[in-house]
């Protein structure tokens, strides 16, 4: 089948349309991956930590240990009579500041745990 003379670069248009679209998603599913990554990070260290301080180790080391599992996190730890809880919180920005319009994400994560001999109640 042949092609009239005012379909031709019609191919040519569409793929120049295209091409931008897909540049987008690819960069938004990069940047969905980066969050994912650091919340399991947050998550993994908030984890550890509270676990470090329940068996006795000082919350000063665990909070260290926290940020090399979570670099440039904040960690919050707060310990009761029987239970510790570890707050870690980082922020994530966009990759390699194509996004630069966007603002940067906060992710958090949250671990309970009993200290060792505690007794509740």
């Amino acid at each position: 089948m042949r092609r009239s003379a005012g379909e031709r670069g019609a191919v040519t248009a569409e793929a120049a349309l295209v091409l931008p679209v897909l540049a987008a998603v690819t960069l938004a599913l990069v940047w969905m991956l980066g969050l994912a990554v650091a919340q399991m990070r947050v998550t993994d260290a908030a984890r550890e930590a509270a676990r470090a301080v329940a068996r006795g180790d000082p919350a000063a080391e665990a909070s260290s240990a926290a940020r090399v599992a979570a670099p440039g996190a904040s960690v919050h730890v707060a310990s009761g009579s029987t239970t510790v809880r570890v707050t870690v919180e980082a922020v994530v920005r966009p990759p390699g500041n194509l996004l630069g319009h966007l603002a940067a994400a906060h992710v958090h994560a949250t671990a309970e745990a009993l200290l060792e001999g505690a007794r509740d109640g």
